[in-house]
């Protein structure tokens, strides 16, 4: 049992643990004793000398901070000789210090500056001139300013103490001025800095900070802090499932993951990686390749998840769905655990939407998400194929409570020219299709794909598969700004598909009845004006011709909505509906997905849908609770150790399918990464998510007794 003692601070009586110092169980009654180089966190040294205080019965003034209490114990805070000593403490720290309070980022967020105004600190009575140092933002991620640093040794304690990382510490310069740096002054990836970010949490002036932008604003602190999660539209713990496959845990990783979606394994290969463009490592060399680690871990999954997954008791509540793609499976899936009957209506043979008649099977193999389907159909969902709804009516007819509009965008859009129409001409989504159902498709041996998004190369990429000599792509965009994903540029082009930028099509041209080529012309710039309409600036007598027997359209797509749904359009077709509810203008009517949205991610069309089941459930009576828990609780160790040359190791790359057999065959061409390349990826992880783990101090302002 932990030995109590008996003290009084300030006329205070407190019962309180032996084990504790005078200081921690003061800030514990929520009394303010003025500190600067303690931190909750942290082993505590007495260095700032302004945590002292008065003891009846002894003659020494005491750090607070490293004195522990005992029984009996009366103890002042605030006395003329204490507070004497404190401004004379803070005013020696202010002497090295600029006085350029209003120029520092952390101006109104300082402990240094706090306690100037609690103690009511002249800045410039013990100030010396000295040399200014250069502000070093030479590091990644963060900026150090040794001119704001007043050496309290919190970076250090916790580099050391808590990260056992170690590469901060006490150094002299010629002037014999104490600073804090890294030994030999190396740069922090040389020193071995992990760049984990407790230093930056830790300090209490501007001397060690986050790079500006590093950080999106207006955010709460968690979710600022671990961008990765933050930025994945469906809010995975990237953290926690990468901290699984470090540590060879692929099952407890992928139950992390299917806490937010049923469809992890599909997104392992064709997630549009927004976690990947947020991650911080990037900033120090390449991104964690994330999407990679989750395909590993989808593929060595032994379906530990299911043990922790439930369905509620049932309801008398029906929902039909009317698209059977990720977002409706989703939507689907969701309220189907929730206990309601779902029938998901869907018009083309097969189920998955863009995800077995879009996206190409060389990037997204059919058996995956063939597998991923069967999971949602075991929670009770019923799929029902080759059928097209007309009228909402029908199904109000049939008694479904709730209908979920989730058609997607799956109609082609053909730009206004002269010839659109000529046989030989195509669109995106058809021409996909159509070859995903194996259909026959009649195309040329010269083909050009007019378009810069992944649709355009996928369409490319298909045509020669099916044997076409020559395929080109031609977009609007300069290459730095095309939207197709990097890696799909890559492999196009390694498939000698040919990329033409920078253009606009004036019109299709034809020759004895049959297409022949697009006339383009170079484009100078282009933008937006303010009613979003496209404004283009075109070099003029640049026209000329691109050979070609076919033309796929791939500029764009749009929901195919049948008219007796009788809903509410927007710009592009899209359903409008309440932002927070997913209700379109008819009662009872929801939508959600790309048909809401516009064309998206699948990453996106599924956390649209998670939020559309939260909304129909409450709509239902319901709690509107879809979360689960289906991994182990995790309680990361706050050490993350020292490893040599940590921010040089390199991002592994997957491996790929040589180009002879990607063009004879629709095999898939990322062959992923294997075992030993997976935990050494999952190793180049910064965790971020330990940095909010810190204790965040509190300010004079926040305590009840100063």
């Amino acid at each position: 049992m932990t030995e109590k003692a008996r003290i009084t601070i300030n006329n205070f009586e407190l019962f309180v643990n032996k084990s504790k110092t005078i200081l921690a169980v003061a800030l514990e009654a929520n009394m303010y004793i003025p500190h600067l180089c303690h931190h909750p966190d942290l082993p505590d040294i007495g260095a700032c000398r302004l945590c002292v205080v008065e003891i009846d019965g002894s003659d020494d003034i005491v750090t607070s901070c490293t004195t522990l209490v005992e029984d009996g114990m009366v103890i002042k805070t605030k006395t003329e000789q204490l507070d004497k000593m404190r401004r004379l403490s803070l005013e020696l720290m202010l002497a090295n210090h600029v006085d350029d309070c209003t120029d520092c980022p952390k101006y109104l967020k300082c402990e240094l500056q706090a306690l100037i105004q609690y103690l009511g600190v002249s800045t410039s009575r013990l100030r010396r001139t000295l040399n200014s140092v250069p502000i070093n933002t030479e590091n990644p991620l963060f900026v150090r300013d040794l001119n704001r640093c007043v050496v309290c040794g919190r970076c250090v304690r916790v580099c050391r103490e808590i990260r056992g990382v170690g590469v901060l510490d006490y150094q002299k310069n010629k002037e014999g001025r104490t600073y804090i740096a890294t030994e030999g002054d190396l740069a922090l990836a040389d020193a071995g800095c992990k760049f984990c970010g407790a230093c930056i949490e830790v300090c209490p002036t501007g001397a060690l900070r986050d790079k500006e932008g590093i950080f999106k604003a207006g955010l709460n602190r968690e979710l600022t802090l671990i961008p990765c999660k933050q930025e994945c539209p469906a809010g995975i713990d990237v953290p926690k499932y990468v901290r699984f496959m470090r540590d060879g845990k692929y099952s407890e990783a992928m139950a992390v993951i299917r806490e937010k979606v049923p469809f992890p394994h599909s997104l392992g290969h064709i997630c549009l990686r927004f976690c990947e463009t947020a991650c911080r490592r990037k900033e120090v060399n390449e991104a964690v390749s994330l999407r990679a680690l989750k395909r590993f871990a989808a593929e060595n999954d032994t379906g530990l998840w299911k043990k922790k997954s439930s369905i509620k008791l049932a309801t008398n509540n029906s929902v039909a769905i009317i698209g059977a793609g990720p977002a409706g499976l989703t939507a689907a899936y969701y309220l189907a655990k929730s206990g309601h009957k779902v029938t998901v209506f869907e018009q083309l043979p097969v189920a998955g939407g863009m995800l077995t008649t879009g996206i190409t099977e060389y990037r997204l193999p059919r058996y995956v998400v063939e597998a991923e389907i069967e999971d949602i159909k075991d929670v009770g969902v019923e799929i029902k194929t080759n059928t097209r709804i007309e009228s909402l009516e029908q199904l109000k007819d049939d008694g479904y409570e709730v209908i979920l509009v989730a058609i997607g965008t799956d109609k082609g859009v053909r730009l206004p020219i002269p010839g659109s129409d000529f046989p030989g001409v195509l669109e995106n989504i058809d021409f996909l299709r159509k070859v995903s159902l194996g259909k026959i498709v009649d195309i040329g041996n010269n083909v050009i794909v007019l378009g810069g998004g992944n649709v355009a190369f996928d369409c490319a990429r298909t045509a020669r598969r099916l044997g076409s000599k020559q395929v080109k792509i031609a977009c609007l965009e300069p290459r730095e700004r095309m939207t197709a994903s990097k890696d799909e540029i890559e492999e196009s082009l390694e498939e000698g598909i040919v990329v033409y930028n920078n253009l606009t099509f004036s019109k299709i041209v034809e020759e004895n009845g049959k297409v022949f080529g697009v006339e383009c012309r170079e484009v100078a710039s282009f933008g937006f004006d303010e009613n979003q309409k496209l404004q283009i600036k075109i070099v003029e007598g640049s026209e000329f011709i691109i050979a070609a027997d076919t033309v796929i359209f791939a500029v764009g797509q749009r929901p195919d909505l049948p008219v007796g749904f009788e809903l509410r359009t927007g710009r592009g077709g899209t359903l409008i509906v309440n932002e927070e509810t997913f209700e379109t203008d008819r009662t009872g009517v929801f939508a959600v997905g790309d048909a809401v949205s516009g064309t998206a991610s699948v990453i996106q069309a599924i956390a649209s849908a998670r939020k559309a089941a939260i909304a129909i459930d409450k709509y239902f009576g319901g709690e509107g609770s879809i979360e689960e828990t289906l991994s182990p609780e995790s309680d990361p160790s706050p050490s993350i150790g020292r490893e040599k040359h940590f921010a040089y190791q390199e991002r592994r790359p997957t491996g790929r399918l040589d180009i002879e057999s990607r063009l004879n065959s629709f095999d898939e061409v990322d062959q992923g990464l294997d075992e030993k390349s997976a935990q050494s990826e999952a190793q180049r992880c910064l965790q971020c998510d330990l940095r909010p783990k810190l204790t965040k101090v509190r300010f004079w302002t926040e305590y009840s007794r100063k």
